[in-house]
C-alpha cells in the first residue's frame, strides 16, 4: 500500500499533522508551497481573498504525479472557511489520479465550513473518490484522540484499496 500525503502549511500546524500521519502510515510527504510566498499581512489579505474565490496559486512542485500511489491524503489549513490557494493549485496539479481514493483533512481555528466539500468536489471532477474527511480545530490539534481518528480513517481507506 503506497500512500501520498500532500499538504500545504502556512504556520506549521498542518505540516505537524501530515508528519504524524506519515509516522503512523509510512507514506511519501509532498509539501506544496506557493511560488509567490505570502507575508503575514498578505496571507490574511490577499491569501484569504484568493481562498474565498477558490483560486489556484502557482505552486511548487508544478505537477504532482500520484499514479504510483494507492491512496492520496490531502491536508490544508483553512483560510476564510476555504482551502488555501496552494491546495487548490495542488488539486489542479494532480496527475495520474483517475480512479484513486483519497482522504482529506483540514486544520482550522474553529470551523472549516466549506473547505472539505469544495475539496471533495474538485477531486471528484478529477476522478478521485473521497472516502474520508476529517476536520481538526484549534482545540483538537493538540489532542492525540482526534489525530488518531484521522489516522484510523486513513488506515481504513488504505485497507479497502
Amino acid at each position: 500500500m503506497k500512500i501520498c500525503i500532500i499538504f500545504h502549511s502556512y504556520s506549521g500546524v498542518t505540516r505537524g499533522i501530515a508528519e504524524k500521519i506519515n509516522s503512523a502510515c509510512r507514506g511519501d510527504l509532498v509539501e506544496v508551497t506557493p511560488k509567490d510566498n505570502y507575508s503575514t499581512l498578505s496571507a490574511y489579505s490577499v491569501g484569504c481573498f484568493r481562498a474565498r474565490k477558490e483560486a489556484c496559486d502557482p505552486i511548487s512542485p508544478d505537477t504532482i504525479d500520484v499514479s504510483a500511489y494507492d491512496l492520496i491524503v490531502i491536508g490544508t489549513p483553512v483560510w476564510a472557511w476555504k482551502a488555501t490557494p496552494a491546495i487548490n493549485g495542488a488539486i489542479a496539479a494532480l496527475e495520474g489520479c483517475q480512479g484513486k481514493k483519497a482522504v482529506i483533512f483540514a486544520t482550522c481555528g474553529s470551523s472549516a465550513k466549506d473547505t472539505l466539500p469544495i475539496m471533495k468536489s474538485a477531486l471528484e471532477k478529477k476522478g478521485v473518490r473521497v472516502c474520508g474527511e476529517v476536520t481538526l480545530n484549534k482545540s483538537e490539534i493538540s489532542k492525540n484522540e482526534k489525530i488518531n481518528d484521522l489516522i484510523s480513517v486513513i488506515r481504513e481507506a488504505s485497507n479497502g484499496v
